[in-house]
């Protein structure tokens, strides 16, 4: 065995150790704020102490609802830490507290949110996963809406922009993910009869997200994220002799930034879905070299590879005039099976009869199992 094979069985068993002492980690998801995310995790809570386990608050929002609120009776609190910011005192999760105190299990709330300025990491997610390293069982929950590669639906969805989000990759580092669900009639009772927000807030809730065709579209949208971690978990625990071919994807990109946005995060969800390797490829042709193209287009272009990064891809960066004899290659190179490219800006049928390179990808493509996505 070659020195180079054993450092990597070394690190693959390391990595197998890691694993082992990571505490297990459940997430509820929910369609909405409202559904009863925070009151299904103190109702767990509090019979997970009944039966004799450590379990502590380590952060939670009741929102003053009476009914979620009385369930923190008798359950332990790890005190917030304070701090002060802008001239006002704030209050956060004491993340030193809870790995130091080491419960069985902790319950943390409000996944996707943005910590105070001066706290040691930006996001709670973020928190979650030192404490999940530490070795200790983490209760989260989160809303469908703040999923980072579900972004532009939901702002389609919505018409709200949704400033929060949280990377798909914590998700799938759930051992149990839980849908929350409520038909749109029912969340809607609840919030008239002042359940989720209190009485001044209800007619504009009822008038913007709270309408039964949006409702709809995030149900959808929870129950398909939850029934692909159903999926992800039993494709984990199917031996590998029996598994099909693994789907790998090929995000390719320019510099128009909006379509950059929609390809990467739609290729992500993809694979996702298929719990599959991807990449992101941008060609740089000689009209777009770092002297010809505009500062603003490079921080874009920076920004949607730093986003592919964040949503679990490698990216590529190749130098060439031949865009699409490049992306075929490159797609040869990695075994890729879905090529995923944007939607042309102008009639498809002429970019077929007017570029012989990309005819050239078409006809290699129609002899093989890669498969060509075009994404709107």
């Amino acid at each position: 065995m070659s020195e180079e094979t054993k450092e990597q069985s070394v690190e693959h068993f390391l990595e197998l150790i890691k694993k082992s002492r990571r505490g297990k980690f459940k997430v509820y998801i929910g369609m909405s704020a409202g559904v009863g995310k925070t009151y299904r995790m103190l109702q767990e809570a509090q019979t997970l102490m009944r039966n004799g386990i450590d379990v502590k608050i380590g952060y939670i929002e009741t929102h003053n609802r009476k009914e979620t609120h009385a369930l923190l009776e008798g359950l332990p609190v790890i005190p917030r830490r304070k701090l002060f910011y802008k001239g006002k005192e704030l209050e956060e999760m004491d993340l030193k507290a809870v790995i130091s105190l080491r419960p069985e299990v902790v319950i943390v709330d409000e996944l996707a949110h943005t910590n105070i300025e001066g706290s040691s990491n930006e996001k709670r997610w973020q928190d979650v996963l030192e404490i999940l390293n530490a070795g200790i069982n983490v209760i989260s929950a989160v809303n469908i809406q703040h999923m980072e590669s579900l972004n532009e639906e939901v702002q389609r969805i919505t018409g709200a922009t949704i400033n929060e989000r949280v990377p798909d990759k914590v998700l799938q580092l759930a051992d149990e993910v839980v849908n929350i669900d409520l038909t749109a009639d029912e969340l809607i009772e609840r919030l008239k009869e002042g359940k989720i927000y209190d009485e001044k807030k209800i007619p504009t809730a009822l008038n913007n997200f709270f309408q039964a065709e949006r409702i709809l579209q995030l149900r959808e949208l929870a129950l398909r994220e939850v029934a692909h971690q159903v999926e992800r978990k039993i494709d984990i625990e199917v031996p590998k002799t029996i598994k099909l071919r693994p789907e790998l994807f090929l995000a390719c990109i320019s510099t128009n930034d909006e379509s950059a946005k929609v390809i990467i995060r739609k290729t992500a969800r993809l694979s996702s879905y298929y719990r599959s390797k991807w990449y992101l490829l941008y060609v740089q042709t000689s009209h777009e070299s770092s002297d010809k193209i505009n500062l603003a287009a490079q921080r874009h272009l920076i920004n949607n590879m730093k986003l592919a990064t964040q949503l679990g891809g490698e990216v590529l960066k190749i130098k060439s005039d031949h865009v699409a004899r490049t992306i075929w290659e490159t797609a040869e190179k990695y075994d890729i099976t879905t090529i995923c490219i944007g939607k042309p800006r102008f009639k498809f049928y002429q970019l077929i009869m007017k570029t012989a390179v990309f005819t050239q990808l078409l006809n290699k493509m129609s002899k093989t199992d890669i498969d060509l996505v075009i994404l709107s």
